[in-house]
């Protein structure tokens, strides 16, 4: 345990109202996008059309239900953390695929997302049995394989960062001095109020940011309200509104993925852990990344029984806490009760919807790379020895690698894209086979047992 000299609030203090809405505010800004864009690529990669408002407004809600799940706790599911929970990518081919199956078949929307969401359903209880079994895979759960995981996960974030920067993936006027001038711009004066002494100022940097960011957009011709007119006002959660439908062809890579979304979820967590000053080793950390992964399944379910995507814990929300000095689970509140409110009033969400890409990108560049660094911080707590360098070096060339030459998986079945085509899953894997394959020292093994579980 570090000292909280880093920390304007601890995990357990209970800011300003005005301070808490601030701070939640901030993680929502932080997430927004990423909490809507897999159900805008699904709706339209399989062509539903008018269901994807709906699926957007449902996405906001169950987000901000599993948040608070995860931050207040109830019983043994939820972390206790500041754990933002958001629709996860990683499901996105796995989904894509059965939605692509019931398509084939002449399905109408209705029947593609009754399958989607059948097999979502049924698939986080995997999550849910895994992570009753945690405690028992100390190969699975400890500071090297996590915080190679968490590294990964931002160093490979940071090229998402600065592509919004320069204006968006495949963006026409991508890298041009506008778009390179807004985003720096943000993230300069993000930099210059984290480093202030107020502590408004420090709490707020990132939404101050955004804010500056967004009306210099404004007045430079970027920002478009004219589609909130054509938006419904309210959205009202029905359970299972498509139906339920199965199909185990459609359910193998969703499985697949919940296994792999544990492996993030527990790194992502302990991520979390370490930022908010609370344990990384011991048995409160175990029992808390055991109560969060099974808080993500939970939350997954409910995702799908409510017509969204599976969830998982973002990974950039833990930049938040660390550039806002903020950890504590107040604010997690303030963040879920936004989130539902945005769902449920699809106008206010659609206001977000209009920051352009360099804004966001300046923002979440910064939040990215503190990503990266706290996992760099938990591999600093283990002996760099020969055995753990190796195991390193394979798990970020193999897992970097396949993010920057993604064409090495393209001769490979589907499947095996599907599972090894992302960096994380690649190097999370790749380091625990490792882990578990590669002998020991006596000197290491020694360690180990005096460790506690």
């Amino acid at each position: 345990m570090q000292s909280n000299d880093e920390l304007i609030y601890g995990l357990d203090d209970k800011p300003s109202k005005p301070q808490a809405f601030l701070a939640g505010l901030q993680h929502v800004l932080a997430s927004f996008v990423g909490i809507i864009t897999p159900s805008l690529i699904i709706g339209g990669v399989l062509g539903l059309g008018s269901e994807i408002p709906y699926l957007i407004s449902m996405a906001l809600i169950v987000s901000g239900v599993g948040t608070f799940i995860q931050a207040r706790t109830f019983g043994p599911v939820g972390s206790g953390l500041v754990a933002i929970q958001g629709t996860s990518f990683a499901f996105l081919s796995a989904i894509l695929a059965a939605g692509f199956l019931v398509k084939a078949k002449g399905g109408t929307p209705d029947d593609i997302l009754a399958m989607i969401f059948g097999v979502c359903f049924l698939g986080a209880f995997i999550e849910i049995f895994l992570s009753q079994f945690l405690y028992k895979l100390k190969f699975f759960i400890n500071p090297l394989v996590t915080g190679i995981v968490i590294t990964t996960i931002g160093l490979y974030l940071i090229k998402v960062g600065m592509t919004d920067l320069a204006g968006g993936f495949k963006a026409p006027d991508a890298g041009s001095l506008e778009n390179l001038a807004l985003g720096f711009g943000v993230l300069v004066t993000i930099i210059v109020l984290n480093q202030s002494k107020n502590m408004y100022l420090r709490s707020g940097s990132i939404f101050f940011g955004l804010i500056a960011g967004f009306i210099a957009a404004y007045f430079m011709g970027k920002v478009d309200f004219s589609k909130l007119a054509d938006m419904s006002l309210v959205a009202i959660p029905m359970p299972f509104k498509y139906g339920f439908d199965l199909d185990f062809a459609a359910f193998l890579p969703v499985a697949l993925i919940y296994v792999i979304t544990t492996i993030e979820s527990s790194g992502d967590l302990t991520a979390t852990s370490m930022i908010s000053k609370q344990p990384i080793t011991g048995p409160v950390y175990m029992n808390r990344i055991k109560n969060g992964v099974l808080g993500d399944g939970v939350n997954s379910m409910i995702a799908a029984m409510f017509n969204t995507f599976p969830n998982t814990t973002f990974s950039q929300n833990n930049g938040v806490i660390q550039l806002t000095g903020m950890a504590s689970r107040y604010v997690a509140f303030w963040a879920a009760g936004i989130l539902v409110v945005l769902g449920l009033f699809p106008v206010i969400g659609g206001v977000f919807q209009q920051l352009p890409k360099p804004v966001l990108g300046g923002a979440t560049l910064v939040m990215f790379g503190t990503v990266a660094a706290a996992g760099i911080r938990i591999l600093s707590t283990i002996e760099l020895n020969r055995r753990n360098m190796l195991i390193m070096a394979v798990s970020f060339g193999l897992g970097l690698g396949v993010a920057m030459v993604p064409d090495v998986m393209k001769e490979m079945p589907k499947t095996i894209q599907n599972i090894f085509g992302s960096a994380v899953t690649t190097s999370g894997i790749t380091a625990i086979l490792l882990n578990l394959l590669l002998p020991k020292s006596l000197e290491d093994e020694k360690m180990t047992e005096e460790r506690p579980a």
